[in-house]
């Protein structure tokens, strides 16, 4: 792998680009990518990264507290177990975006409107993948972001087998006036649950309602969630109980291309 720096006896100056911290993070990264084909010592480590070994060592002693390295003796460093699981946790992921793009592209043509699909993470809703729709509404969500969980179609749906403490939890944490609040949520929550989706009522954002279904595994637990985002003004009540039936059907088509069986096994305890 080729230098990204010329060495210089102490850390090279930070870039006009990069700052401090992001340079750090770089480097951090250079350091991975040098393992990923063999097994080396500090001073091999700090050559092939272009860095002093002072630096090298505080780099790859961190990786490896955080086990993304592991280190032997005299062998030097290796690439560490963290990287196995999140290896694992992404090939999930892409697989689970790959099974469901079909599903999630016939129901955008379907209802015209924009689909979702995200999953539970760090206590928020993450976007995997989205199908903007044919109608002439601004949907200003993007592959990656990150939502709040209590606002969002999606994020209501991610939790529908979650213990009421959790829903209270995150209530709490997300909006200001969750003490006033809480008891109405709780019973809409809980109506959720019962009919398997959840809504989004311009909550998330002005003028913008969505229909949500939670996507399962091989073993009945929720993993994911598609929902369909429209105008409000396309998405009256009876549009939004008429367009759960399309949005359940494409949520447990997503749900049997991963493994799930239906509705015979046992739902987690609630």
């Amino acid at each position: 792998m080729p230098n990204r720096r010329e060495p210089s006896g102490e850390e090279s100056a930070p870039s006009a680009i990069v700052g401090a911290g992001s340079q750090t993070l770089m480097r951090g990264l250079d350091v991975l990518e040098a393992l990923v084909d063999e097994q080396l010592t500090v001073g091999d480590l700090a050559e092939r990264v272009g860095l002093n070994k002072s630096t090298t060592y505080r780099l790859a002693s961190a990786l490896v507290d955080r086990g993304y390295l592991a280190a032997t003796p005299r062998a030097g460093y290796r690439l560490g177990p963290k990287l196995l699981a999140l290896g694992s946790a992404a090939r999930d992921q892409v697989d689970l975006v790959q099974a469901a793009r079909p599903i999630i592209e016939d129901l955008a043509a379907l209802t015209e409107d924009t689909v979702h699909l995200g999953v539970l993470d760090a206590d928020q809703a993450l976007y995997l993948d989205k199908v903007p729709g044919r109608r002439r509404v601004v949907v200003s969500s993007r592959v990656g972001d990150r939502h709040p969980l209590t606002s969002t179609g999606l994020g209501k749906a991610l939790m529908l087998d979650h213990d009421p403490s959790y829903w209270e939890e995150r209530l709490a944490a997300e909006q200001a006036d969750a003490r006033r609040t809480w008891a109405t949520w709780k019973k809409r929550m809980a109506d959720y649950r019962q009919h398997g989706r959840a809504f989004d009522l311009e909550e998330n954002e002005d003028r913008i309602r969505c229909v949500a279904a939670p996507i399962r595994d091989v073993h009945d637990r929720i993993v994911a969630a598609i929902s369909v985002s429209g105008a409000a003004h396309y998405m009256e009540d009876a549009r939004m109980d008429a367009l759960s039936r399309d949005v359940l059907a494409a949520a447990e088509q997503i749900s049997a291309a991963i493994g799930h069986r239906g509705a015979g096994g046992k739902r987690p305890k609630r």
